[in-house]
């Protein structure tokens, strides 16, 4: 896990030992605090609301959404709603099927959000049946939401630019070769990618 400070510590330091470029850069910015979100259904709602906006707009629709639909937006609650209600909130067409998508599954029982497989990539596939959610949101929520200690979102650009700079490459990495430079750092690869975000000193969640 990658909830406290002592674990974030130890993973790093687990990680700096196999890397004089994460020591390094530990030198330099300091640990990370962690970021953690409650697990559940409000946090993926919230993830969808906050798409390609920024934290205050989001959070001005997320206070207009609990207006309407109560604290915590209850699924039944958004499922009730029509779509002139919810656009008054702020969420466009799109988001509305994103949210709608969520809420559904969740009240069908298809999506048990608090008994995803431990397996990662199990875990991971259940969550992309939510429209608007891909791989790198069921990644970020798997990081932050659960905990989850070896998650490894490669396709993050903030993730490859920090990688290449803490690693001293000439260029920012791929995809697949930031996925392959971070496999001798199992099973700590999360802390790695909340050190490559701070290091970057972006929020992501």
């Amino acid at each position: 896990m990658v909830t406290t400070p002592d674990e974030m510590r130890a993973s790093l330091d687990a990680i700096a030992q196999l890397e004089p470029g994460f020591a390094a850069a530990i030198q330099r910015v300091g640990y990370p605090e962690p970021r953690v979100r409650e697990p559940g259904y409000e946090t993926l709602l919230r993830t969808i609301v906050g798409q390609q906006v920024s934290v205050a707009s989001a959070a001005a629709v997320w206070r207009r959404l609990e207006a309407e639909l109560g604290k915590g937006c209850a699924p039944d609650a958004l499922l009730a709603r029509d779509h002139d209600q919810l656009r008054a909130c702020g969420l466009s067409r799109q988001k509305q099927g994103y949210a709608r998508s969520l809420a559904e599954l969740v009240v069908s029982g298809a999506l048990d959000l608090h008994a995803l497989p431990s397996d990662d990539e199990e875990a991971i596939a259940q969550l992309v049946q939510i429209k608007g959610i891909g791989r790198w949101s069921a990644e970020i929520y798997l990081l932050f939401a659960e905990g989850r200690p070896d998650i490894w979102p490669a396709g993050d650009l903030a993730v490859q630019v920090e990688i290449g700079r803490i690693l001293g490459l000439a260029d920012r990495p791929s995809e697949k070769l930031t996925r392959e430079l971070a496999e001798r750092w199992r099973p700590h690869r999360g802390a790695a990618a909340i050190m490559a975000w701070h290091h970057y000193n972006i929020e992501v969640l």
